[in-house]
């Protein structure tokens, strides 16, 4: 599907979306911080569920690493505010339904589900460093480790 328009080592085009608790997320105010954008298929799936359940109880490690976390799925806000509080997740989910985010890291990808062919999100999540530039990128996750992982790497920026 779509190439990613984003590569290790360069900076990330400020762009703009939707998010949990009635708030804009833009990439420029986050300047100073790491953030880690992790991109799942679908809010309340058991794999979904499983990655936003490691990345909230490993939250306060990230935030010692000057790293904020935000998921991102093209669900709906509505969607995200019931799977966020359910989860008791302390960070916000960004809706993307139009899915230029998606497209901007190229995450889009035709998968099997159920022997048909569909598009989806393919499980991915990227460190944006405190400069704005991707720093690591992670594709095809596998949930299992995927979250010490990135907090590992988070605690080689600081």
């Amino acid at each position: 599907m779509a190439e990613s328009s984003v590569e290790i080592g360069q900076e990330i085009p400020d762009f703009t979306a939707a998010m949990t608790s009635e708030k804009t997320f833009r990439l420029s105010d986050y300047k100073g911080k790491n953030v880690v954008l992790f991109f799942y298929p679908k809010d309340n799936t058991p794999g979904c569920t499983t990655e936003s359940i490691a990345f909230r109880d490993f939250f306060p490690q990230f935030q010692q690493t000057n790293t904020l976390i935000f998921g991102l799925s093209r669900d709906s806000l509505r969607s995200h505010e019931d799977f966020k509080a359910k989860l008791e997740m302390p960070f916000e989910l960004i809706s993307d339904p139009d899915e230029a985010i998606c497209t901007l890291f190229g995450v889009i990808k035709m998968k099997n589900m159920y022997g048909k062919k569909v598009r989806g999100i393919e499980r991915s999540t990227f460190i944006i460093d405190a400069a704005g530039q991707l720093v690591k990128e992670w594709r095809g996750v596998k949930v299992a480790e995927h979250v010490d992982e990135v907090l590992e790497f988070t605690k080689s920026l600081s």
